[in-house]
């Protein structure tokens, strides 16, 4: 009959468990001083401090991994705003790929139009997170804040580290996914046409209802629609002529002056509209999933009339009547 020994026992475990830091100092100061004094416990002092350093030593460089509870997962996550400012060739699509996030919340923060193409210069605040840049305001709580962009209380609790200092006035708090209410009216007589003539960043920032005054090149009497792409194209970065006439005749000499003009719509296009005496011209804004378009304009008598910029929504199936100068 086979037996295990104590001996045996021992060759074949090794206990690799980190001493106290206090037992290290205490054992090599007890060392020291029996040394110092000469005592007949010197020796052994001497080697139990030694032993434990080495002990030490070992736990320490030790490659097992010893499983904790975690308590807090730790992160990296930045959740600050920051600032950056746009380059030509930037979109808000292409920015909220890059920064992960909701390309309305670009929008938002930014007050911004419903709109896809940005000018190059432009500093925009980017989130850390998709939602809603709010301040808040007087008699607000986080469950109500919550409430009126259908997010959740403690989300917002937990992004802006509120919970020992609470919601305060006046503090400006990110509401993750939360979601802006659009106001948007549909005027009578113009089925699959929403306008929005307040609210949001409409041209860009640049063109405010056409009472500055024009740019280099800009031959269109200040005012009108063609004034205003003229303003808005040159902003993005895609100029057009300045000597193309009335709406109506803008895609023939765009073609002519060797633009593409098709009805495909797209980004920064300008959509060309050639009813009437005059024609009407706009600048497309984005081109949602749908098909549907959003476009910039001025002096549509429709929506405000002479010198006013506003913003309406085309359905698809509108979209594919005019052409678009790219």
């Amino acid at each position: 009959m086979s037996s295990l020994t104590p001996a045996a026992a021992d060759a074949t475990y090794t206990e690799n468990v980190a001493p106290s830091v206090d037992d290290v100092i205490a054992t090599g100061l007890a060392a020291d001083l029996a040394e110092r004094a000469n005592l007949p416990i010197a020796a052994n002092a001497a080697s139990m401090s030694v032993s434990l350093t080495v002990k030490n030593e070992l736990a320490q460089t030790d490659t097992t991994e010893v499983s904790k509870p975690q308590i807090i997962k730790p992160t990296n996550t930045n959740r600050s705003i920051i600032t950056y400012t746009t380059k030509r060739g930037d979109t808000i699509p292409k920015l909220a790929s890059q920064f992960n996030i909701s390309a309305d919340t670009i929008r938002w923060a930014n007050g911004l139009a419903d709109t896809d193409v940005v000018e190059a210069g432009r500093k925009l605040k980017i989130l850390p997170v998709s939602g809603i840049l709010h301040t808040v305001k007087s008699g607000e709580t986080a469950s109500s804040i919550a409430n009126n962009y259908s997010s959740n209380a403690k989300r917002i609790i937990a992004v802006n580290d509120l919970e020992l200092s609470g919601v305060k006035t006046g503090a400006r708090i990110i509401v993750p996914d939360g979601v802006k209410v659009e106001r948007l009216t549909t005027p009578a007589g113009t089925p699959g046409n929403q306008v929005n003539t307040g609210g949001g960043d409409l041209g860009g920032g640049v063109i405010d209802a056409g009472l500055r005054g024009a740019s280099v090149g800009n031959r269109y009497a200040a005012g009108n629609c063609t004034w205003y792409a003229y303003e808005r194209r040159a902003q993005l970065g895609k100029p057009v002529g300045s000597f193309w006439g009335n709406a109506n005749t803008w895609a023939i000499n765009a073609r002519a002056s060797g633009y593409a003009v098709n009805n495909r719509p797209s980004a920064g296009a300008v959509l060309v509209d050639q009813a009437g005496y005059f024609g009407h011209v706009g600048v497309v804004e984005r081109v949602k999933g749908n098909g549907d378009i959003v476009i910039s304009e001025m002096n549509n008598y429709a929506y405000g009339g002479y010198n006013i910029v506003n913003q309406r929504t085309i359905s698809a199936g509108q979209a594919a009547n005019y052409l678009y100068i790219h």
